[in-house]
């Protein structure tokens, strides 16, 4: 095992007093022992681990739950590392761990430093995770941010927990929207020749961020683009144009620390020696996914642009959507749905069998349709989870911020990443699950206190850091580095409550990268770290109160030494669990 997580180690030995069951004749050979799990108990006064292995085998075995339970409770009362054993209802058993199990762990995580949590869950399987993905038509907004930040770090827990991740980015380069945004950067192009340009009109992007692309053109071309024909001129414009908003996207997620390994354009689908959308489709049909034929009317009022025609389906039926849908629309262009499919087509080609798509919350209803297309696609064997970010709210001190100096209409997150930083947004991005709406105050997210977790864990790191410095000008004999430490100290000398709360809480770390990852949801790491800065800012708080809870004992090295290991282990999960979030853990704040 990669780390140290104790609810797995206890499961293993779980599942070894299972085998001496069986080996007793008290449980058949070959039962199932897949549901078995070893969790926190619900209730913390039930003790420090729960196994529901009783309630789950009882039927296979023919027992009674109960009965079996004490079959089990029996075979773990001898193992090292159990204090206590409670049968709880009709069959749960509580467990109440030693002092030793928790140590174990402490010791694990000082020893392998940046390397605790991190585990092979993955075993090197390789994951495309597909996030951002914005149309290239103009800044990306807040919401765009809390997509990137959020595909991020689900990116870095994964590689945490083994996984072989590719981080990606779809450029809608194609379609309607790019041309509107060709004639529109043309304006701006016009506007920077000295030509008047009027009002923008209706339809065409009006941002004054178009503004340095339309000099950038003049740089470039002169007036020469006014000269050529429109068949000629939108081509040139709408390339640079694309050129120079992904410079901009690019350099605005690099103000969040993030990049992208594979930037994928929509256009090189159909604009190679071959046509990857009308491949994909002709794929299909072989299959028998595509047929021509007719949708029934939607329920309801029918929207002005339904038609009742035969027209290229996609069978989603078959791979459980709701209705058939339309790959070719009725000038004969393709949809959005077909170049989709043809995009996961590639995913599928390049070795990728997991996906994971981070979508806003407005594409909801596409998600049956995309996952019925990659079943398709793989006969099965790819598994396509797609992640929906709910909206932003931004505020400033409770009231609503509406517009931008720079976009018009919306805040740019760039405005947003300049005034509040790049930590500020990641971390409160990320503390509030992804379908849940987000509040973003950009006054208190810049306050020092507890009601503001980005500081409140921060400070935690910092704050452990200088019981590091204060312990060196106390003691100077101190043995340098984490596992010098360790070495020297005596941990049996951890016995308040308040210290053995942050023990259990640091051991907790392994798993519960595990169970983010497999669920993939970074907010839990988020939620993690602010209990585990609020265990350890307790316990400070406690020996302002009570000088014998002190970590630095001016008249008791070996205290000292200890203590000061157990704030080595909070330092270690702090710093790896920000990192995953892409959140810097300072060692001083002022």
């Amino acid at each position: 095992m990669a780390a140290h997580n104790i609810f797995a180690a206890m499961l293993d030995r779980v599942r070894n007093a299972s085998d001496a069951l069986v080996a007793a004749g008290v449980l058949p050979a070959g039962i199932d022992l897949s549901r078995v799990t070893v969790e926190p108990p619900r209730d913390p006064t039930h003790g420090d681990m729960a196994t529901n292995v009783a309630m789950v085998l009882a039927k296979e075995a023919g027992k009674k739950p109960r009965e079996l339970a004490e079959a089990f409770a029996a075979k773990l009362n001898s193992d090292e590392w159990v204090a206590k054993i409670d049968i709880a209802g009709p069959g749960f058993i509580n467990l109440t761990l030693k002092l030793s199990a928790w140590l174990g762990a402490l010791r694990d995580a000082v020893q392998r430093g940046p390397d605790f949590g991190k585990t092979d869950l993955g075993r090197g399987l390789a994951v495309n995770v597909e996030y951002v993905s914005a149309n290239p038509t103009g800044p990306m907004h807040v919401g765009h941010g809390r997509g990137a930040v959020f595909g991020d770090a689900l990116a870095n827990l994964l590689d945490a927990a083994g996984f072989k991740v590719t981080r990606e980015y779809y450029i809608n380069d194609a379609g309607a929207q790019v041309d509107v945004l060709a004639r529109s950067v043309f304006l701006r192009y016009r506007e920077a020749l000295g030509q008047d340009i009027g009002a923008i009109p209706e339809g065409l992007y009006p941002g004054e961020y178009l503004k340095p692309v339309g000099r950038a053109l003049v740089t470039e071309f002169g007036d020469s683009l006014t000269k050529k024909r429109e068949n000629e001129s939108l081509p040139i414009v709408q390339a640079e144009t694309i050129r120079q908003m992904m410079a901009t996207v690019r350099d605005d997620l690099a103000a969040l620390n993030i990049v992208h390994e594979v930037f994928f354009s929509e256009q090189s689908l159909i604009r190679g020696n071959v046509d990857q959308v009308a491949a994909t489709i002709e794929w299909l049909r072989a299959r028998g996914h595509v047929y021509e034929g007719r949708l029934p009317p939607p329920k309801g009022a029918l929207p002005d642009d339904w038609e009742d025609r035969e027209q290229t389906l996609f069978r989603s039926t078959a791979f459980g959507d709701d209705i058939d849908r339309p790959l070719k629309k009725s000038d004969g262009a393709y949809t959005y749905f077909a170049s989709d499919i043809a995009y996961h087509r590639s995913k599928l080609a390049r070795g990728f069998h997991t996906l994971i798509d981070i979508w806003g919350a407005d594409h909801g209803g596409y998600i049956k349709r995309m996952q019925a297309a990659v079943a398709a696609l793989s006969d099965g064997k790819a598994d396509l989870d797609v992640k929906l970010i709910q909206l932003v709210r931004l505020l400033r001190a409770g009231e609503p911020v509406k517009m931008s100096k720079r976009a018009g209409e919306f805040v740019t997150l760039r405005e947003v990443v300049d005034e509040v930083g790049r930590d500020a947004v990641r971390f409160m991005m990320l503390f509030r699950k992804n379908d849940a709406p987000l509040d973003f105050d950009l006054a208190k997210v810049i306050e020092q206190s507890r009601d503001n977790p980005v500081f409140y864990v921060q400070y935690g790191h910092a704050r452990a850091q200088s019981v590091f410095r204060n312990a060196q000008a106390a003691f100077a004999d101190l043995p340098s580095g984490a596992k010098g430490l360790l070495g020297a100290a005596n941990l049996e000398l951890l016995s308040d409550p308040a210290e053995l709360a942050l023990l259990r809480q640091i051991a907790l770390y392994p798993r519960i990268i595990e169970a983010a990852a497999l669920a993939h949801e970074p907010h839990r790491i988020a939620f993690y770290l602010f209990d585990l800065a609020s265990e350890f800012h307790a316990l400070w708080t406690q020996g302002t109160a009570s000088p014998h809870l002190r970590f630095i004992i001016q008249n008791d090295r070996e205290l000292t030494l200890a203590r000061l290991v157990l704030v080595q282990g909070v330092v270690t999960v702090l710093a790896s669990g920000l990192a995953i979030l892409g959140v810097e853990a300072p060692n001083e704040m002022r």
